[in-house]
């Protein structure tokens, strides 16, 4: 049996595997008899079948088996032999034109595995994020876990906080009951009416208009005004189009927010209800927070720059895996956001963007992990770890179970390595530090 392996064009190798006939026939013959101990035919005892018989119900597939048992065995071992580094699965066909005689002739046609190039980046330009946690983002922190905690009293009626003022007109920061029926044309449409409807002003959950029609409004007033949906509005019946709205106000209640004091920080888990320690813990949790989504905003300029300077071609059949791959995913996304599927058709090729970036990637970081400076040690996932386990309320029971399931361990050794590789990238490139505050990094779509 003699290999021959080609070069094609870039990542393409041909290997053309012979395979004597003499050597086929015989394993045939041998499995033909065996064969022949149970085979059963009309007029014969049972094994007792003449071997040309044997050969023209069996022999054919008997054949093909021991040719395609002979072509993958021939194929692993030239792949071993000659240490290729082979990418996805051969395509294997028969050669029918100058086999050499007494021989069946098979190429295998694949890719192999680049070898992983990255250009120098020591002239390129790039910009890392960063940012600090500033006492007026603690202070804003504070100020949203007030408003989750906001109470509201009925304006004019006396409380244990008065009665809101004079002023019995609905303002910012007000929550407001109201009735409301919209038409369009003199009709009313779906979704268009609803009875003791409660809003926040100032929230922004309704279209500009309906808001901005209920300031000013006290209980029992009623305004009627035109609104215009969006075009792209959700309900796609009264996209577009222009309603007459009535609302008919039932109750304004305005807001009090508690007070930041030792029953606040208690409630936040200060047991002692030390309020500077409860702003110490919200800093560093923010400070935590903002370091996850540096790391992501960082990560994913690191991770553009290593794919415009990858110099090396991606083999076809990663790409078409792994755009099959995407297309299964999207279809499945949409599945569990309970959306139908029937009838719909993603063709591969529209994550092709999106697979050669993944796959790109896929192929650094495996040479990456060969280089020693990119390995992950023990005490780095335990660090990480203890890090992740702090947020919890249980941090002990946390720690135990990411360093002990198996695929969480391994999700943090990626973790680890990918910081590092971030690190080297902006320690290799021409690197200005941008800072943006904390609001604009929590602002943005990572």
């Amino acid at each position: 049996m003699s290999i021959v392996v080609e070069t094609l064009e870039k990542l393409e190798r041909r290997l053309t595997i012979n395979i004597p006939k003499t050597e086929v026939k015989t394993e045939v013959d041998k499995r033909l008899k065996v064969r022949g101990r149970t085979a059963k035919a009309p007029g014969f005892r049972q094994g007792k079948l003449p071997m040309k018989m044997l050969e023209a119900q069996f022999g054919a597939q008997i054949e093909s088996e021991v040719i395609h048992e002979r072509i993958i065995a021939a194929f692993d071992r030239a792949v071993q032999e000659t240490g290729i580094d082979v990418a996805g699965r051969p395509s294997f066909s028969e050669v029918t034109d100058n086999a050499p005689d007494g021989m069946f002739a098979y190429s295998a046609t694949f890719e192999v595995f680049p070898e992983v190039k990255i250009n120098d980046l020591e002239d390129t330009e790039m910009e890392k994020v960063i940012t600090s946690v500033s006492q007026e983002d603690v202070d804003n922190a504070i100020e949203i876990i007030r408003k989750r905690q906001t109470r509201f009293f009925e304006r004019g009626q006396d409380s244990e906080y008065g009665d809101g003022g004079p002023d019995l007109t609905a303002q910012e920061g007000d929550r407001i009951t109201i009735d409301f029926v919209g038409k369009i044309h003199g009709v009313e449409f779906e979704g268009g009416k609803a009875n003791d409807f409660e809003f926040t002003l100032g929230e922004r959950t309704m279209l500009p208009e309906f808001e901005e029609a209920a300031y000013g409004l006290a209980k029992d007033d009623v305004r009627v005004f035109n609104l215009t949906f969006p075009d792209t509005y959700h309900g796609r019946d009264v996209a577009g189009q222009t309603a007459e709205f009535s609302i008919t106000v039932k109750r304004v209640q305005w807001p009090v927010l508690p007070p930041i004091d030792g029953e606040f920080a208690r409630g936040l888990g200060i047991e002692d209800g030390n309020v500077q320690k409860m702003r110490e813990e919200i800093e560093e949790k923010l400070n935590l927070e903002i370091k996850n989504r540096l790391a992501a905003l960082n990560k994913r300029t690191a991770m553009d720059i290593l794919v415009r300077q990858a110099d090396f071609d991606l083999p076809k059949e990663l790409l078409r895996i792994e755009m099959n791959v995407l297309m299964e995913n999207t279809l499945k996304r949409l599945e569990s956001e309970n959306r139908s599927i029937e009838g719909i058709s993603l063709p591969p090729e529209m994550f092709l963007s999106q697979a050669e970036r993944r796959v790109c990637l896929g192929l650094i970081f495996a040479d990456f992990i060969k280089d020693e400076q990119f390995k992950v040690s023990v005490d780095e996932v335990r660090s990480r770890a203890e890090e992740l386990a702090s947020t919890y309320e249980k941090p002990e029971m946390m720690l135990d179970y990411f360093m002990n399931q198996h695929e969480r361990r391994e999700e943090l050794e990626a973790m680890v390595m990918e910081a590092k590789v971030v690190d080297w990238v902006f320690e290799k490139g021409r690197t200005t530090e941008k800072f943006m505050s904390m609001s604009e990094l929590m602002a943005l779509q990572i």
